[in-house]
């Protein structure tokens, strides 16, 4: 049985829950429906975190594309496929993208992408190579004519 958990003790555990890294409103939501919490009292203290400054769906959309581009060497479709899983309003996705992944900064993550897959590849006929190589890159959610474009220039 679920222990019943107050309106200001669920507000000050999803105060240390924000505090703690980005989140975004769908995290928060189903932190507090976690909690116990339902109805009205879920929007208020979504509201009270926002007004806070201890929810920000623009800083988290921006934290979220900049740590999975530089860590994790994600595309732009990839990126933006999961900040809309996430709910994440359009604005926000479009602002993200714009400040985080910077046009020369994206081809060069693209071309390293390519060229650590081609070193990590076994593959002995070069069609079939750089169809693999394609393949992983655009998994990881760069644009299929740039993958292209990218690997005609590097291996031909």
């Amino acid at each position: 049985m679920k222990k019943y958990i107050s309106y200001d003790q669920a507000r000050s555990k999803l105060q240390a829950f924000c505090a703690y890294q980005e989140r975004c409103h769908k995290e928060v939501r189903s932190k507090l429906l976690d909690l116990g919490i339902y109805g009205d009292d879920v929007d208020a203290i979504i509201a009270d975190l926002i007004e806070d400054n201890f929810l920000n769906e623009l800083r988290y959309a921006i934290a979220f594309a900049g740590g999975k581009f530089r860590i994790k060497k994600w595309g732009k479709h990839r990126i933006i496929r999961e900040l809309k899983l996430n709910q994440v309003s359009a604005y926000s996705i479009k602002k993200a993208i714009q400040s985080e992944l910077p046009d020369e900064d994206y081809l060069e993550t693209l071309e390293q992408v390519i060229q650590k897959r081609n070193r990590l590849l076994k593959e002995p006929n070069l069609y079939k190579r750089k169809q693999k190589i394609a393949k992983y890159v655009i998994d990881k959610g760069f644009e299929s004519p740039l993958v292209w474009e990218t690997i005609h220039r590097l291996y031909s």
